[in-house]
């Protein structure tokens, strides 16, 4: 763990690259080793990937797709076992659902007359086929199965595929096909059990039984990350995740007794910045607090926090703020907001006790965590709003996992006779001739006909 001024925060944000050492790891081996992957399913298919799966996963099962019954078992099967896990994954999707359900309303198509008998507009359509990825290393993430395809389906995509490793019956893991069948509800999805590389290089290119898919969303390791890269373009994909982080802005306790609201305050902190540091080494956890003090206040309930997570928490999270985690003491808000939005954190949690005016500064980042009771960790699992977010610094250009991923807007165009259509022509004629695109010009001269009277070619 490492506390600086926000005097210091450029010099040290230089040195790290950019990024704070949070970039996408990897490297030319694992693009050489990505690239053989996918050339060999490219002229292997379900082969090659049952190699691959032979080689990298826990068993190489028979057949790739899992039977439909076996997915809606797997969640009758966690409702008889765990009903409150259940009851939890219900109230999730749910949430997950409602919100998606509003931003697909937001996006809508229309036609409008920009001038006489000159018609634009738009149309937003679904994807036909879109896969969604989701890892099952040493956490398999069943919430990311809800978080991907509930989207989809909400967007209306045709066919929505489920792509995890098989565990060692075969099968993906048992949490994970139950949130399938509970996302799917009564829709019918494909889920294959396939991990790595090779799952992404079979949804990009397609294979004897596996289906190409339009569009590929979800997290995963360094060798999915890099297939999604290399193989973006022969699919859509939602971007490259590297590993995550977390940015927290605290500000002097306003309540009596300044030392003990100082110590909860930075409680509550230490609490949030341990729950991103536990997935792994690469996470990256920072603070910004308005003092030293406070900065101390938060080393020390880090390290409480720490000691008593489970061992394999603790030894994670422990890596991670060695590695990365940071505290920078800021004196004025003007100094937060450069660091807040130069950093461009995957999530940005804001505990203050009046965050208002600070959001319109604030503009780089995945998830706006507003107020203190806004925990990330909601964002995570259950609150509706998407944890498929964007990393690395990517915050500064694009937003998180969404409806939108899974939907193309497209234009059109429709014209009638009309003064307006007539000008428009004119105009294309005159650019095309300026630009030495001649057939260009005679397209556009081959209507003026059509423009109705009083039309008069562009000068």
């Amino acid at each position: 763990m490492r506390i600086i001024g926000a005097e210091e925060f450029d010099g040290y944000w230089r040195l790290q690259g950019g990024a704070g050492g949070s970039r996408v790891p990897g490297g030319d081996k694992t693009a050489a080793a990505v690239q053989e992957i996918i050339e060999a399913v490219r002229t292997g298919g379900d082969a090659a990937v049952k190699r691959f799966a032979a080689r990298f996963d826990k068993s190489s099962p028979e057949a790739l797709e899992v039977p439909p019954a076996r997915v809606r078992a797997a969640w009758d099967d966690l409702n008889r076992e765990d009903p409150g896990l259940a009851a939890a994954m219900e109230l999730a999707a749910r949430h997950i659902r409602r919100f998606a359900e509003l931003q697909r309303e937001q996006l809508a198509g229309f036609e409008a007359e920009i001038a006489e008998g000159l018609f634009a507009g738009q149309r937003v359509i679904p994807v036909e086929r879109a896969a969604i990825y989701v890892p099952a290393g040493r956490f398999p993430l069943f919430s990311s199965v809800l978080m991907g395809m509930i989207p989809a389906l909400t967007a209306g995509v045709d066919e929505v595929i489920l792509a995890s490793p098989p565990m060692e019956n075969g099968l993906p893991d048992k949490n994970i096909l139950a949130a399938a069948g509970l996302a799917a509800g009564t829709r019918a999805i494909r889920v294959f059990a396939m991990g790595g590389a090779q799952a992404i290089a079979a949804l990009a290119l397609g294979t004897e039984t596996i289906p190409r898919a339009g569009v590929i969303a979800g997290p995963g390791n360094k060798y999915v990350a890099e297939a999604k890269r290399a193989l973006f373009g022969e699919a859509g994909i939602d971007f490259i995740a590297g590993p995550t982080d977390v940015l927290v802005i605290a500000e002097k306790p306003a309540r009596p007794g300044e030392a003990a609201g100082r110590r909860a305050a930075a409680d509550i902190i230490a609490a949030d910045m341990c729950a991103q540091a536990e997935h792994d080494a690469d996470a990256r956890a920072r603070a910004l607090v308005p003092s030293r003090d406070m900065a101390e206040a938060v080393e020390a309930a880090l390290e409480k926090r720490l000691a008593v997570l489970p061992e394999y928490s603790r030894q994670a999270a422990r890596a991670s703020l060695d590695a990365g985690g940071l505290i920078v003491v800021y004196h004025r808000r003007e100094e937060a907001v450069r660091v807040a939005n130069t950093i461009a954190p995957e999530h940005l949690e804001l505990h203050l006790e009046n965050p208002d005016p600070w959001i319109g500064d604030l503009r780089n980042y995945g998830s706006l965590f507003i107020g203190p009771l806004a925990a990330e960790v909601l964002g995570d699992y259950s609150a509706g709003i998407n944890h498929t977010l964007p990393t690395s610094g990517s915050a500064r250009f694009t937003g998180g996992l969404s409806v939108r991923h899974f939907l193309k807007i497209v234009t059109t165009l429709r014209c009638l006779p009309g003064a307006g259509f007539g000008e428009a022509l004119g105009a294309a004629e005159r650019m095309g001739r300026a630009e030495g695109l001649a057939a260009h010009a005679a397209s556009a001269a081959a209507r003026q006909t059509a423009a109705g009277p009083g039309n008069r070619p562009w000068p």
